[in-house]
């Protein structure tokens, strides 16, 4: 599916007694299970390839030294406080030196769209996109009740499960002030995005993947940063003070004030 075409680290020795083209096959499927199934841990790799946990950190080793292959750590209800989780994803380089194509075809196709049927018919196609999303998270989010920190963190947790390395944190204090009620907020982090490409170029899959956030919560959410534009992680602002919902009719409350939180790089 993939053509690989890479240089292995030659800093990072391969197993004792294993063939240079052996090693290489094997780092080889490890790359594509990293593109194929992260974020994924190294046990995870392990048991999708039938490849030893010393070998399998070998050559995420190596693949992290050579740039293509990067750590995104991320809290778990199942490593306790203060050891989040290692998981590895492709790095933009990576994503190149797999010569993995998709991206410049899913470009072209954008742009041809737009160009037979307007700009509307990609805002339209990113509204189809997300659509399954919203109507799969929505009783997930439902399930955690009106409380908007709490929906929200039930949001991240069905983000993280589909891969965007997510995590959602109560703001209570800035510059060691404490936040008046009515301004408190959690911030919504996203550590990966699979159309961050894409994004880049087309917003509108950024605008409306938020405004798809902002009817799951019930609130007028706000993006304080996406990967798309260069940050580190994607941060929504998720207003939960009095005031912060949405009215019946589905206009935006003005109580919905931001004050934007210096978050970690990475969730």
């Amino acid at each position: 599916m993939y053509s690989m075409t890479m240089t292995p680290a030659p800093a990072q020795p391969r197993g004792r007694g294993v063939p240079r083209d052996v090693e290489d096959r094997t780092r080889d499927r490890v790359l594509s299970a990293v593109l194929e199934h992260g974020p994924v841990s190294a046990a995870e790799l392990g048991e999708l390839l039938n490849v030893t946990p010393a070998a399998v950190r070998r050559h995420l080793d190596a693949l992290t030294k050579s740039g293509v292959v990067e750590v995104k750590r991320v809290a778990t209800s199942g490593t306790g406080a203060g050891r989040p989780a290692r998981r590895y994803v492709l790095t933009s380089r990576g994503q190149s030196s797999i010569g993995d194509d998709y991206l410049d075809i899913a470009r072209t196709a954008l742009h041809r769209l737009s160009d037979v049927a307007g700009p509307g018919a990609v805002e339209d196609f990113a509204e189809e996109r997300f659509a399954a999303m919203e109507q799969r998270y929505q009783p997930l989010v439902d399930a955690a009740g009106d409380d908007v920190a709490a929906r929200s963190r039930a949001l991240a947790e069905a983000l993280t499960d589909d891969g965007f390395v997510a995590s959602a944190a109560e703001v209570a204090s800035r510059a060691g002030k404490r936040i008046p009620d009515h301004l408190a907020s959690v911030q919504l982090c996203q550590g990966h995005c699979p159309v961050q490409e894409l994004a880049a170029e087309f917003p509108v899959f950024c605008d409306t993947e938020t405004a798809v956030f902002s009817r799951l919560l019930g609130v007028d959410v706000r993006r304080l940063s996406t990967l798309a534009s260069g940050g580190h992680v994607c941060t929504t602002h998720i207003p939960t003070g009095r005031g912060a919902r949405l009215t019946d009719s589905g206009s935006r409350s003005p109580h919905a004030d931001v004050i934007p939180v210096p978050t970690n790089e990475r969730p």
